[in-house]
């Protein structure tokens, strides 16, 4: 139950944090989490700052284990990159077996891919929680929009399939992609079998639910505004309340904005956008994509797409590299849109909406104990559907007090600072994308 003064208007992007934004899954779920406003002065063994699904994660491993757990949401479940999100499940890094093998060598390369695996495997088990089993659809095809890439991209299954024995991942020629994908903008890819799409609101709360129903007390709507040590704890400050803990993870991704300066230089935030059409008719959404999959391409700037359960392709492309969305957000994902499908130009937007995330130099996730007892995990980049929920777990189990060899060993990644520290790292950012972006159309 709401208790309307607490409930602070704008978030960090200037957004109202009331409700969610006017996005596709916004208007698709059953029913949105029922949470209280912090409105009061509570300890716990642990606190998790953010409702994503990093802080849910962790949420649902401490309670699990056993441990009290209150966590703080600046709005809805889910109100920020995870129930925003394109809903693409990837498998793997964001970097390949050869970049690992290269800085923790090969024991630790394979080590990562088998965190890889796992975390897979943990988000089936969290889909179950859902009744829709959050719309998932397995299939993600990466689609080379330039002929040069598709002998890297085949090469690069041909050793999956040898070394690592991932026979869900399988070549597609010129003929294949064009076959599954109506577009004369790829030459080439592969399809994954293992990857696939959902619906990643429902995620998020189907996590959140889970967590409540381990013990996880859940404050929807109580924004973090500070993190004070005090004594061999911490006191976590709302508008309504406190919470004091031994232990706390800032889970906030892209929305931090300063919660814990060391981290800021590390990772920065980044907005992307995505659209959906009116529904469109079965043959036309059929020859649009086969197979009912996802599709990535090749582009550093990177276009993804699909088709939604009552068939209307969900679109995202485009970034900015500062809080500020744009006016009209289906004005500007149409064109990357019809870049991919100009037979499209006659069906109508019915839903656009952006987000902030959270990316890393090479990135990868940036797991950090800042301080001890205070801990913090983003950066996922545009991986965050398999791998946060997992991570974020590995962490509740450290603050649970359990050993977690795969957060040690994300810990050992390479974490470069971004060029021109906290305060430039966004214009030097933006110099950079937009070099990317110029060499993608060329």
């Amino acid at each position: 139950m709401l208790t309307p003064r607490s409930i602070e208007r704008a978030g960090p992007t200037g957004e109202d944090v009331r409700a969610y934004p006017p996005s596709y899954y916004a208007a698709t779920i059953s029913a949105p989490f029922d949470g209280r406003v912090l409105d009061r002065d509570v300890q716990a063994d642990a606190c998790i700052i953010g409702g994503g699904y990093t802080g849910l994660g962790a949420a649902l491993r401490l309670a699990e284990a056993g441990r009290s757990v209150v966590l703080l949401e600046s709005g809805p479940l889910g109100w920020g990159a995870s129930g925003r999100n394109g809903g693409q499940v990837h498998l793997g890094w964001n970097q390949d077996q050869h970049w690992l093998a290269r800085h923790l060598g090969k024991d630790g390369a394979r080590a990562m891919w088998s965190m890889a695996r796992a975390a897979r495997d943990d988000l089936d088990r969290l889909i179950a929680h859902d009744p829709d089993a959050c719309d998932f659809r397995p299939g993600l095809i990466h689609a080379d929009h330039k002929p040069g890439l598709v002998r890297e991209t085949h090469d690069q299954v041909r050793f999956m399939r040898e070394a690592y024995g991932h026979a869900a991942l399988t070549p597609l020629g010129q003929d294949d992609i064009r076959a599954l994908v109506a577009s004369d903008a790829y030459f080439g890819g592969s399809l994954d079998l293992a990857g696939g799409h959902l619906h990643p609101l429902k995620l998020a709360l189907a996590m959140a639910r889970a967590a409540q129903a381990a013990g996880a007390v859940i404050h929807p709507h109580s924004r973090c505004t500070g993190i004070v040590r005090e004594g061999e704890g911490w006191r976590i400050a709302t508008p309504g309340g406190t919470v004091r803990a031994a232990r706390v993870l800032v889970a906030t991704g892209g929305y931090a904005q300063g919660l814990v300066p060391k981290v800021d230089a590390h990772v920065l935030p980044i907005n992307n956008f995505i659209a959906t059409t009116a529904p469109l008719p079965p043959a036309r959404a059929a020859a649009l994509i086969g197979g009912g999959h996802a599709v990535s391409d090749s582009r550093f700037v990177v276009y993804y797409f699909r088709l939604t359960p009552d068939r209307r392709l969900l679109f995202g492309g485009g970034e900015r590299y500062s809080y500020r969305l744009p006016a009209d957000m289906a004005a500007f994902v149409r064109p990357h849109m019809l870049r991919v499908f100009p037979q499209l130009a006659d069906v109508p937007i019915d839903h656009a909406w952006g987000g902030t995330l959270s990316i890393t130099p090479h990135r990868l996730p940036y797991a950090a104990q800042v301080a001890p007892g205070l801990w913090s995990l983003s950066g996922f980049s545009g991986l965050g559907v398999v791998l946060a929920p997992w991570l974020g777990s590995e962490i509740g189990a450290a603050m649970a007090g359990y050993p977690s060899p795969a957060l040690d060993l994300v810990q050992r990644l390479p974490t470069p600072r971004f060029p021109g520290g906290t305060w430039l790292r966004w214009p030097t950012m933006a110099a950079a994308m937009t070099f990317f972006a110029l060499r993608d159309r060329l």
